[in-house]
């Protein structure tokens, strides 16, 4: 067990053998527990990576304000090493993500900024928004994580290669979404490079346009998503390095009825985008006719970060969403 601050915690979190669904598909899935990390989320390692590249580089200096547009997971993780190194921060966000997001960043001491959803393309954009906020001032670091490969090497210099040791080297299939592509493009490469046959997967939510960009090249999409931090229509520098074999749309509620299905059968409360990970990781597990494989994902954060949402009756019936179907396995 590690001991020692909170950066130094962050990292070496277990493999989870989600038990119902590798006995229902005769193989052995596996979830990497990100939701243990200090701040909750897969992001902690994203955030960590960007700041020690940052201070090493000396474009992080004592008295920076670190500056992030998110969907809130990486801006958590920059506002808890923020306060553990001494910075300070501000997070711009669009104003539809989860309330408990935003109630623990202004916990966190960060300066949180709001503003309404829309495409890459508008100005407005959090991205955006962060970034003009950051060269307006001369006291700032912007993280950049959709562009700063800090974000793929930490990927690939931890996540990837625990992965890798815990199971000894046998990983047949990683499966997994993405947003800004890092932890997807340093996991494949990492694990492309020990066995180029381990076989790499994109799971996507609908509204999202890197399925298509997989599969055909161009950036098309169809439908939304209430799943948060996950799926895009871009190619970003992250993205970029990854090594993908195949691409799966899940659709939201396949992705809620495997978030009650981890809950009611392997007490796992995990959140919209562990869900949407796991339910694409199953659904390829059903369709390999060769038994025993080893199937990893990750499972990015928790269910309590969603709890207004994916435990609302009224939310999910707005959305169009039962909360009663029981789970079942596609070939899609």
């Amino acid at each position: 067990m590690k001991t020692g601050n909170v950066a130094q915690i962050i990292g070496e979190t277990p493999l989870i053998k989600i038990e119902s669904l590798s006995q229902l598909t005769g193989q052995n899935i596996f979830g990497k527990a990100e939701f243990l990390n200090p701040g909750g989320s897969i992001k902690d390692r994203t955030a960590l990576g960007i700041i020690l590249e940052a201070q090493e580089q000396g474009e992080l200096k004592p008295g920076f304000t670190i500056v992030e547009g998110t969907a809130g997971n990486t801006g958590i993780g920059l506002s808890i090493l923020a306060a553990q190194f001494g910075y300070k921060s501000l997070i711009v966000m669009p104003n539809n993500q989860s309330a408990e997001k935003y109630t623990i960043l202004k916990a966190l001491g960060a300066e949180v900024i709001t503003v309404p959803p829309c495409p890459f393309a508008d100005q407005n954009h959090f991205y955006h928004t962060a970034r003009r906020i950051s060269e307006e001032r001369s006291d700032t670091f912007w993280a950049n994580q959709f562009e700063n490969l800090s974000n793929f090497r930490i990927h690939y210099k931890t996540t990837a290669k625990e992965i890798y040791e815990q199971l000894k080297g046998k990983v047949d299939a990683f499966v997994s979404s993405a947003g800004t592509g890092g932890s997807l493009a340093g996991i494949s490469r990492y694990l492309k490079e020990k066995n180029p046959k381990t076989h790499i997967q994109l799971a996507d939510p609908f509204g999202s346009g890197l399925h298509e960009y997989v599969k055909t090249g161009k950036f098309l999409s169809q439908g939304s998503s209430m799943t948060e931090g996950i799926g895009i229509m871009r190619l970003t520098a992250n993205f970029k390095e990854a090594l993908i074999d195949d691409s799966v749309q899940v659709s939201d509620q396949e992705m809620i009825n495997m978030l009650y299905h981890l809950a009611s059968h392997d007490g796992l409360l995990v959140g919209t985008s562990a869900a949407l990970n796991v339910c694409a990781a199953a659904q390829f597990a059903k369709k390999q006719t060769t038994k025993g494989m080893n199937i990893v994902t990750i499972l990015c954060d928790g269910a309590m970060r969603y709890q207004n949402k994916v435990f609302n009756p009224d939310f999910l019936k707005a959305q169009n969403i039962s909360m009663t179907n029981p789970m079942t396995l596609t070939n899609s």
